[in-house]
């Protein structure tokens, strides 16, 4: 009966915010033809206080879309260029000499902000990546030896190029596993793409305003974390990430020669995680197996590995996962 009670109470909390979604959709909306996906899943990611990995070709409104929902915050938002020549000093900051003091003086790198887009990461070397992801996980920063914390929110949007792949450095399974969500960024639609060209022809682009606050932002996080996540929920999260490790046990045994590891006890929190936003996004105090389903493709895809079995067939991760959500019984 109590349980009933805080459902209740939860959904009121919900729903009293669910104008906070309206308003960044719109606000995105106005500068973005179509990507309603892409702009879901960064919209999930920050609520969630994680950070999402895209794949996709140029020219997708991958940078304008994140541009944008911090224009609609009214964060601070930087943009990083990861090229081969890159150094983590170039991206956490460094010490430099103040011939005035006569002391090293600690210059802030690009990290010191609430939205980062790391753009092409798979461009710049491992020593670069590794002090990115870091800074993700941990939320603060050293330099020489002054250790500083990272503002909030704080939302890392890193992007990589699908096609190209000589001259790249590819993220290792370790450091992938730290971002959220990997999705895929597909072409627009005809209609929209005709949209799109009628838009970039006009002499002036529509102005983003400012709508919410980054306080505003930390304040919906918090009611986030409090939604109900059942305990069968939890087992159907907990079979779902079993299964990718152990196939077999599951009566999935053509799963077994096609997957070389499984996904990480990360898997399990961020599918909770992203799953209990998704119910916030659609209004709900409590989280149903349809949350889970919806983003466990984006949740998984880059946290399971394949045998060159699967590759020669042209089997992909997201394959592997429709297999297992169709097998895992739905509580």
């Amino acid at each position: 009966m109590i349980e009933t009670v805080n459902i209740r109470e939860l959904n009121e909390i919900v729903a009293s915010k669910s104008d906070f979604i309206h308003l960044i959709t719109r606000g995105m909306d106005s500068a973005i033809v179509g990507q309603k996906h892409l702009i879901e899943s960064l919209i999930i990611s920050l609520l969630s206080n994680g950070h999402v990995l895209l794949e996709g070709v140029p020219g997708l409104a991958k940078t304008l879309a994140i541009k944008t929902l911090a224009q609609i915050i009214d964060v601070k938002y930087n943009r990083i260029q990861f090229t081969p020549d890159l150094l983590p000093a170039d991206v956490i900051g460094t010490m430099i000499y103040s011939m005035r003091n006569e002391q090293f003086q600690v210059k802030k790198g690009p990290i010191f902000s609430n939205f980062v887009l790391a753009d092409e990461i798979n461009r710049a070397p491992a020593k670069v990546q590794s002090a990115l992801l870091e800074a993700m996980q941990e939320r603060q920063v050293t330099i020489g030896d002054n250790t500083f914390t990272l503002d909030s929110p704080f939302l890392v949007m890193a992007t990589q190029n699908p096609i190209e792949q000589e001259g790249t450095y590819p993220l290792p399974e370790a450091q992938v596993d730290r971002f959220l969500m990997k999705v895929i960024i597909n072409y627009p639609s005809k209609e929209e793409e005709q949209i799109i060209i009628r838009q970039n022809l006009k002499s002036e682009r529509p102005k983003i305003e400012p709508l919410l606050n980054p306080q505003e932002i930390n304040d919906i996080q918090k009611i986030v974390e409090k939604i109900y996540l059942d305990e069968k929920i939890e087992r159907y999260i907990i079979d779902i990430v079993f299964a990718t490790r152990y196939p077999s046990k599951y009566n999935l045994n053509d799963l077994s020669g096609i997957i070389s590891f499984g996904a990480s006890p990360r898997a399990s929190i961020s599918l909770a995680k992203a799953a209990k936003a998704y119910a916030f996004l659609r209004a709900r105090g409590y989280v149903i197996p349809e949350d889970i389903r919806a983003v466990c493709h984006d949740i998984l895809r880059h946290r399971i590995g394949l045998t060159y079995e699967a590759e020669a067939n042209n089997i992909t991760t997201d394959d592997v996962i429709s297999s297992i959500l169709d097998k895992i019984e739905v509580p």
